[in-house]
């Protein structure tokens, strides 16, 4: 049985080897909140690597066994570790099968949510916590008390940005009694004015927001599904897919994905109609102007072809 403490090691160095071979890669979402001090411990690692530095992260993963057993692709749905997706917002699943346990690595070019490149906020083998505060914005209510959790740790450090994060009203009025909020994340996140104003429709309106960002989370990631299918069936019937080598695993899913998997859903499916049906789905499961205060959600998809 794997250690967490083994398990964050091992991840570490895969982590360090990327970056001393000339690679752009930092360790994200779970793990890094349990670096940050915002959750206690996860078997799970989520590594966003640049798309120009994955051959470097390829090259590692194939040379680094854990406990002796190699790396494998995981499941039939995932796409391929190539560029060509990863900058379209795939993500690429693999696994170190040990028998009564395993790890898990998922490996994102693009950060989900992200409203600025995250190569600018790495920090060390980590990405920073303001990306990984917005990656948390997902469909799963589990996730939401780590950003509000690493808003409050941005504050503390003198970064305003963390007034973008804090999604628990007692937390953000808690937070207003000590710290400046300036007028710039104010136009950034409109309902902030409400808690400037000591307005009641402040917990409306943070409610509206995260109905809208859970809604809008599950839509993407119904594109993502629908775009995998024909991929998914093709690799699933592919012998060669299952193989326990993991070259060939490679290359089978490559060859998949060159004829049925499109590179960028999101783009094919477009952005304003994805937004807009965000909005209106979420706007049938709330009371009357609950979204007034919503913050413009086209500027995270920064990175996305």
């Amino acid at each position: 049985m794997i250690s967490q403490a083994e398990l964050d090691c091992f991840f570490e160095q895969i982590v360090a080897a990327v970056q001393g071979s000339g690679g752009v890669c930092a360790i994200t979402s779970g793990m890094a909140c349990v670096y940050y001090g915002v959750a206690q411990a996860t078997k799970d690692c989520d590594l966003l690597c640049a798309a120009d530095s994955v051959g470097q992260l390829w090259n590692v993963l194939r040379a680094t066994p854990l406990q002796g057993v190699g790396c494998l692709y995981r499941g039939h749905v995932t796409p391929p570790l190539d560029p060509r997706w990863l900058r379209g917002g795939w993500t690429s699943h693999f696994t170190w099968d040990l028998g009564e346990t395993a790890a898990y690595l998922d490996v994102f070019s693009v950060a989900p949510r992200a409203s600025s490149p995250w190569m600018t906020e790495e920090a060390g083998v980590l990405t920073g916590r303001h990306t990984v505060a917005e990656m948390k914005r997902t469909d799963r209510a589990k996730d939401w008390p780590f950003a509000t959790a690493l808003g409050v740790k941005l504050l503390e450090d003198g970064d305003s940005r963390g007034w973008l994060h804090i999604f628990d009203v007692a937390t953000l009025r808690e937070v207003f009694a000590r710290v400046p909020l300036p007028d710039t994340r104010i136009a950034q996140r409109p309902c902030l004015a409400l808690l400037r104003d000591d307005d009641p429709r402040l917990e409306l309106a943070v409610f509206g927001e995260t109905v809208f960002w859970q809604t809008l989370d599950r839509l993407r990631t119904q594109v993502y599904q629908t775009a995998a299918r024909s991929y998914f069936l093709a690799v699933r019937n592919d012998p060669q897919a299952d193989v326990p080598d993991l070259d060939r695993q490679h290359e089978a899913r490559v060859r998949h994905a060159e004829r049925l998997l499109p590179a960028s859903p999101l783009r094919d499916c477009g952005l304003d109609r994805l937004l807009a049906e965000a909005k209106s789905r979420a706007g049938g499961l709330l009371a009357a102007g609950a979204l007034d205060w919503l913050p413009d959600a086209s500027r995270h998809f920064v990175g996305l072809e």
